[in-house]
């Protein structure tokens, strides 16, 4: 371009110097200081962005407003922490300020600041600004789905080898389920496959869309982003892979073109039966010129899926924004149990490994099934997530949302059978405590389990005995060091399932009672 891009860099400085003199212009989005501001700068297609964390990429600028619409240019100024994002229409710079208003936008899990610009347009000399530029048209070339140009000095983008995603999820503190990754990657087109699995300790999943573009899109606006607040922080690439072949349709694996896949357990998926369910429906579409749809949005808080009112559904896309519990029921309904073996405190000891388990409730005429209370939606899904397709007691043990908010309690002298109990002030709570270890060591359920609280002067042979007297075979044992916590290890788990039911807070006598959960290690 021409000369005219010194008018913008110097008009851009001018305008930070303006800002950076006030103290209180430094507010997040939504005070009073800020919107007083905002109303004096009439709205604008150009966005100017402050307070950004150092060493930002341009690729994560642009990420902030590709959900609101096409981006036509960028200017970094990395010396001063700040850009200025142009989008393609002055429509969708006022959705996205409006939208940032009500939530803190954040990069890297810090909170930037976005407001209007009194520039109408950019105008950038790609000499100066080459790197932005090479990358905002490589991100522009996938959003249309075509090619990037090939002018010389321009980024050139490789054709996307796969239409496969190789998904890595680092510090999973909430569970991430097939629905929650269908609904993010969906925004990108269409998701036709996915499978998840656990390697090296991390759950990963393969994820093929329909084209490879549309993977392509989606790794360049997700990778590094959270799905919830400052945490299932999301590693693309690309798989070697190039179509995915998924034999069963479970809480797993999933193909999206094949509804009449099994489960693999003997049964058929269907619509009604899906075994995970969707927490509260799946994310709608949202349009991409910053109008609003028919969505359900994402708001900041616990960490779930919830639905709220028709909203710009920004970041979802990004995973910036912290998914909100709030809305989300903490009765799950357990089903396919053996109700020979399954009593109320079996199943609270089963799902208290998970959440805080409040009422259980076995259902009168059909003893096979359970509502289950937990304190709230999220360690409803941690448990759910967990849980669903466990074998207990010989069955494939089916967890679901429940639509119940609240199990009932029968009025008094009408439960003969003892098939409810409250369980609301049970000191065997893993979770009352906020900041707890307990929340730190959820795992799975696993052939190994790991005991603490062991009594002084009860060694491996008594607890070999122990647990192989609850109807297991100890495959292996190791104490630690104090020999106050061990590890031991069944044959199945199926058989530590079982006797974790059994054996937590077992009394050892001395008002020492053991205590029981799943290991993520092996012996």
């Amino acid at each position: 371009m021409d000369g005219d891009v010194a008018v913008g860099v110097k008009r851009g400085s001018e305008e930070l110097n303006i800002y950076s003199s006030s103290p209180t212009s430094m507010t997040a989005n939504g005070s009073d200081t800020k919107k007083q501001r905002l109303d004096e700068s009439p709205p604008s297609r150009v966005l100017h962005i402050r307070k950004l964390p150092n060493e930002v990429s341009e690729t994560e600028v642009i990420a902030l407003g590709l959900p609101f619409g096409k981006v036509t240019n960028i200017l970094m100024l990395k010396g001063k922490n700040q850009a200025f994002l142009e989008l393609g229409t002055e429509e969708a710079a006022i959705t996205m300020v409006n939208y940032y208003t009500a939530v803190t936008p954040q990069v890297r899990n810090t909170p930037v600041f976005i407001q209007y610009s009194n520039h109408k347009e950019l105008k950038t000399d790609s000499a100066l600004n080459q790197r932005a530029q090479a990358v905002l048209q490589a991100v522009s070339a996938v959003q249309d789905g075509s090619s990037p140009s090939s002018d010389p000095g321009v980024l050139d983008l490789a054709p996307p080898p796969s239409p496969v995603l190789r998904i890595i999820i680092d510090n999973m503190f909430y569970p991430v389920t097939l629905d929650v990754l269908q609904q993010i990657f969906s925004k990108f087109g269409t998701v036709m496959k996915i499978i998840t699995f656990t390697k090296n300790n991390q759950f990963q999943a393969l994820l093929q869309f329909s084209d490879p573009v549309n993977a392509q899109q989606a790794k360049l606006s997700l990778d590094g982003q959270n799905i919830y607040n400052s945490c299932c922080t999301l590693r693309i690439d690309f798989s070697k892979l190039v179509n995915l072949n998924v034999k069963y349709n479970n809480d797993k694996s999933r193909d999206y073109t094949r509804p009449d896949l099994p489960t693999g357990d003997g049964e058929s998926a269907n619509k009604d039966h899906s075994l995970l369910g969707t927490p509260s429906g799946a994310l709608a579409s949202y349009s991409s010129g910053g109008g609003y749809s028919n969505s359900l949005s994402l708001s900041q808080g616990g960490g779930a899926i919830s639905p709220l009112s028709a909203a710009a559904a920004a970041a979802a896309a990004a995973g910036r924004v912290a998914l909100s519990g709030s809305g989300v029921s903490g009765v799950l309904l357990a089903s396919n149990l053996n109700e020979e073996m399954v009593t109320p405190q079996s199943i609270f000891t089963l799902f208290g490994v998970y959440g805080d388990v409040q009422r259980v409730k076995i259902l009168y005429n059909k003893k096979d099934s359970a509502l289950i209370q937990l304190s709230d939606g999220n360690q409803a899904q941690l448990a759910m997530s967990h849980l669903n397709g466990q074998k207990v007691f010989g069955k494939v043990m089916r967890v679901t949302l429940s639509k119940h908010q609240t199990v009932a309690l029968p009025r008094e002298g009408l439960d003969d059978q003892l098939l409810t109990k409250d369980f609301s002030g049970s000191p065997l709570h893993r979770f009352k405590k906020p900041g707890s270890k307990n929340f730190q060591n959820i795992f799975p359920p696993s052939a190994t389990l790991h005991l603490s609280n062991v009594r002084d002067g009860v060694g491996e042979d008594d607890l070999r005995l122990l647990f192989s007297n609850s109807g297991g075979t100890v495959k292996a044992f190791k104490f630690f060091q104090d020999r106050k916590m061990a590890l031991i290890q069944m044959t199945s788990v199926e058989e530590a399932i079982q006797t974790l039911m059994e054996l937590h807070n077992y009394d050892m006598g001395g008002n020492h009672h053991l205590k029981v959960s799943f290991s993520k290690s092996t012996i």
